[in-house]
């Protein structure tokens, strides 16, 4: 195999792995998670953050 077919498999795989996460990233299912994240700086910072109670674990 010669480096320049080499190169090129290795600039493809990554050209579909840029396009596979950007896809992903745009994806409806993503929409709120970013509206949320874009959010934050927006929010109170004087009252305290939501408790989310943790599981207790069993020893």
């Amino acid at each position: 195999m010669d480096i320049g077919i080499f190169r090129g498999l290795i600039t493809a795989t990554l050209f579909l792995l840029f396009i596979g996460i950007w896809a992903w990233s745009w994806s409806r299912k993503r929409k709120d998670d970013f509206q949320r994240a874009a959010n934050v700086p927006l929010e109170d910072d004087s009252k305290p953050p939501p408790h989310e109670p943790k599981e207790e674990q069993s020893q």
